[in-house]
């Protein structure tokens, strides 16, 4: 028999550490591993050549030089956390772990489970595990996300794709994006040459794989970003965050210079019905291709009115649309840019919604929107609501000062009549007095 090497001793250890039969739905990962390198474990008939003793469903056995293991049990949805039975035949359940050794994550759909210096031998997990899967040894959780473009725009929206690693191998499980979130955020590097210093950190998106908005499929195991730009341009840091329940891991890419939009707005009013507004597109050629650029957008009037606009031909550094004067009052423009940038990337972004005010013919203007979606019809009904406010609250003063005019009016009524009852009451008694000492005087 030839004599085994010792690569060969290491990859045979690694399988006798989580061999199994039929093994339901389970991961296991060492918190410091010595390798990026991580062994797939495949399913493992048991026999009594390779296994000395038998395995039965939802078996494995640890190595008896681990230190410490994670397990991952996915489990039909609702149903109770599992329970281990430990190679001496011992229970180990959610509510009876030890604090102090064993931590116990339980959703819905899995559990997660870190053992400190777990019992070596064959375990046992029992419960409605779900069939059919495979079970790995997992060293280190990464991403991998491809690199952000060199020219980046306020405004667009990209789309980024990324892959999960266990050590140097891809996970390609699809129940494993049920315990991950993948999430994206963007800091400033503080650089005061930059519109963004001192910005706050930007939460743009959660990487997804289930086949909505840009993620092309399902569970494929490629998880797609989708960024919306639209926060001040300046130097950020992208960075890149795994949250599993017991532990994260991040990725910092390096600093990216998002560039100020290259569309600006600008108008020539029309002031009669027989004249257009003219609504002119600037491009600045500095980071973009003027001639690839299209436009499709909308003109919302006054009367809330929208008329949809596209312009699709054109070169050089503007574009002109024309719009029939309608009656005074705030104009909306909104738009979507297409286009390249100078290196060849095709790129779409949303510019800001520009404004513009039409006076009346008596030079008066309409009152200003307080919020980006208010119409005049909005700002009139706001006035006349705030008038109808002021009448009312001027209505339940003059009622107020009527009561107390009114209370006034009573009291001085009721002064009156009390004394005048008591004027009669004292010449009642007068009257009285008066009768006695005349029949006094007249006894004597």
């Amino acid at each position: 028999m030839a004599k085994m090497s010792k690569a060969d001793a290491c990859s045979l250890l690694w399988v006798l550490f989580l061999s199994l039969g039929n093994f339901s739905n389970a991961y296991a990962y060492t918190e410091a591993p010595t390798s990026k390198k991580v062994p797939k474990v495949e399913f493992l008939k048991p026999d009594n050549v390779t296994n000395q003793i038998p395995y039965f469903d939802n078996r494995f056995r640890i190595d008896a030089e681990l230190d410490e293991i994670t397990l991952l049990f996915y489990r039909k949805s609702g149903t109770p956390p599992i329970i281990l039975i430990r190679p001496d035949g011992s229970k180990l359940k959610i509510n009876n772990a030890p604090r102090d050794r064993v931590e116990w994550f339980d959703d819905r759909t899995f559990d997660m489970i870190k053992i400190k210096k777990p019992m070596p031998g064959p375990w046992q997990a029992l419960g409605d595990i779900l069939p059919n899967s495979q079970i790995m040894v997992v060293s280190d959780i990464r991403i991998e996300v491809e690199p952000l473009p060199e020219i980046i725009l306020s405004g667009e929206t990209l789309k980024v794709t990324g892959r999960l690693y266990n050590g140097d191998l891809a996970i390609d499980t699809p129940d494993f994006r049920d315990v991950v979130n993948l999430d994206v955020d963007f800091y400033s590097t503080n650089n005061s040459a930059y519109d963004n210093f001192g910005a706050l950190p930007i939460k743009l998106t959660t990487f997804r794989d289930d086949g909505r908005d840009l993620d092309e499929y399902a569970n494929d195991n490629i998880f797609t970003g989708e960024f919306t730009l639209d926060f001040a341009p300046g130097e950020w840091v992208p960075v890149y965050q795994i949250k599993l329940p017991m532990a994260n891991r991040e990725l910092r890419q390096k600093p990216v210079i998002l560039q100020p939009s290259p569309i600006t707005i600008s108008v020539e009013e029309a002031n009669d019905e027989l004249e257009f507004h003219k609504v002119r597109f600037g491009i600045d050629p500095t980071y973009v291709d003027p001639d690839s650029m299209v436009f499709q957008g909308s003109m919302t009037f006054p009367d809330r009115q929208a008329q949809p606009f596209s312009i699709l031909e054109g070169k050089g550094e503007e574009r002109i649309e024309e719009f029939g004067y309608t009656e005074p009052g705030i104009h909306r423009v909104k738009v979507g840019a297409y286009g390249k940038t100078i290196d060849g990337r095709e790129f779409r972004l949303i510019v800001p919604e520009f404004t513009f005010n039409i006076a009346h013919k008596e030079g008066e203007l309409l009152p200003t929107l307080s919020e980006p979606g208010e119409s005049a019809a909005d700002v009139a009904a706001e006035q006349a609501l705030k008038q109808i406010e002021e009448n009312a609250e001027q209505l339940a003063m003059d009622l107020e000062s009527a009561r107390l005019a009114e209370e006034e009016k009573q009291q001085e009524s009721l002064i009156i009549i009390i004394a005048g009852n008591g004027l009669i009451i004292l010449i009642a008694l007068a009257g009285f007095f008066v009768y006695r000492w005349r029949k006094r005087k007249q006894a004597k």
